[in-house]
């Protein structure tokens, strides 16, 4: 019996169907795309696939290597071998655009981490990553960072301790990250920012260790920079912050407390802040310093202790946030109500979980100005209070002299938890009065 030759032939097309390397038939740029979705480990370990795979990974713009990943076996390559390996391989890319290093020093020396680093720079790379995983103190190679002239990322993290010469140039960083990490003194600190001059963004989080640290003030005197955010650690030796920066948009601060200082200076165009857990510093004036705002969050750990000025200062704020976690907050609302004369949208928030206030009216008692404010008369639009959680009599009357006098509000929104439905109802019914007979169009 003879076979029908287009039964062969369909059979062959079959076969040849199911044998077909699909994948490696996509366009460059998806097996790229897809490549990029995996850890940087297995991404590399394609290239054993065949002989067209072998150069794919080498393309990605991205890398992340992670000491977890690669398990020390005797008699094989280290990690830093192995990374120094990759990235001498790492030959088809036009540019690197992200090596992030998460290293555990058991594994790796200095001397290994600079080569690294060395190798990186020679691939032009844009955003470096440093993670170190173990408290140990790792002195930043010197040579080897510093002049690099593509670099517009860095991001040290951990026991990173820094000694910078006066040297330094880094004319494309934009962004710097300093998490957690160390300086050998002052000088290190100003010999750093000073070599960035078009920085931008910066975020500090300090973790001073006691027994090496000597760093006293932290200064920020940058021109360029734009957004800061400084949080607060464990003090050590550190006796506060020098802010100067006539470009600076946006500030953060958290966690700043026990603190000689934190000095606010030349920062005309400063528009919004948000402070938070700010308290014990000595001597000095914070909010008085914030004068050009027109947006501000305040998250203070003790209201009644920070130094407040007096007379009208913030003469451009339109948007506060006010967050009702302390005692007596009301007090600190008022002295903002008063200095606020063009606020539009005032919020509170109370975030501290339910059951978590009973004692918090005993500290205090609601006071209410004999002035009304001129913000509440002439210009507040919107009222929200997010997280109203119980009925204490001294917040119902803070509620009631805001409906009662902002003649402008077009929206009040207040969140109740924690009441039962009749509860809840009563509230509003009487808060819904107290709108109905003042001059608000709400």
């Amino acid at each position: 019996m003879k076979r029908c030759k287009y039964c062969d032939s369909g059979s062959t097309r079959h076969q040849d169907t199911v044998n077909a390397d699909r994948i490696s038939e996509l366009p460059e740029a998806l097996i790229l795309q897809i490549l990029s979705l995996l850890p940087t480990k297995e991404a590399i370990a394609t290239s054993v696939l065949s002989k067209q795979w072998q150069s794919h990974w080498k393309m990605l713009p991205k890398l992340k290597f992670d000491c977890s990943d690669h398990k020390p076996v005797r008699g094989t390559m280290t990690f830093s071998t192995n990374i120094c390996r990759s990235l001498l391989s790492y030959n088809k890319a036009p540019v690197l655009k992200s090596l992030h290093l998460k290293i555990c020093f058991s594994r790796c020396s200095t001397i290994d981490i600079g080569i690294l680093i060395g190798i990186a720079l020679s691939r032009n790379v844009r955003k470096l990553v440093l993670e170190c995983s173990l408290l140990n103190v790792f002195k930043f190679p010197r040579c080897l960072l510093y002049n690099c002239e593509t670099l517009e990322t860095l991001k040290l993290k951990y026991s990173a301790r820094i000694d910078v010469p006066s040297s330094i140039r880094l004319k494309s960083l934009t962004t710097l990250h300093l998490d957690r990490v160390d300086f050998k003194n002052d000088e290190s600190v100003v010999n750093l920012l000073s070599g960035c001059p078009n920085l931008e963004n910066l975020m500090v989080h300090l973790f001073p260790i006691r027994r090496l640290n000597t760093l006293k003030s932290f200064k920020i005197v940058v021109p360029s920079l734009q957004r800061l955010s400084i949080f607060g650690s464990r003090r050590g030796r550190l006796q506060g912050y020098v802010i100067n920066a006539p470009s600076l948009i946006y500030l953060k601060i958290e966690g700043i407390c026990g603190h000689d200082f934190c000095l606010i200076e030349n920062v005309p165009k400063l528009v919004e802040a948000n402070i938070i857990d700010v308290s014990d510093i000595v001597n000095e004036n914070l909010l008085g310093s914030l004068t050009s705002l027109t947006r501000l969050s305040l998250a203070l750990s003790s209201p009644l202790k920070i130094k407040f000025p007096t007379g009208s200062i913030f003469h451009q704020l339109v948007y506060l946030e006010l967050h009702t976690n302390k005692e007596e907050w009301w007090n600190l609302l008022t002295l903002m109500l008063d200095s606020s004369p063009k606020l539009q949208v005032l919020k509170l928030i109370d975030s501290r979980p339910l059951g978590s206030r009973k004692d918090l009216v005993a500290h205090g008692q609601w006071n209410q100005p004999n002035n009304v404010a001129e913000c509440l008369l002439h210009h507040l639009e919107t009222f929200v209070w997010n997280g109203y959680k119980e009925k204490l009599e001294e917040e119902i009357e803070v509620a009631k002299y805001i409906l009662r006098n902002a003649n402008c509000l077009k929206e009040a929104t207040i969140s109740i938890i924690g009441l039962n439905s009749y509860e809840r109802l009563e509230m509003l019914k009487e808060l819904e009065s107290v709108v109905r007979v003042s001059n608000s169009s709400c």
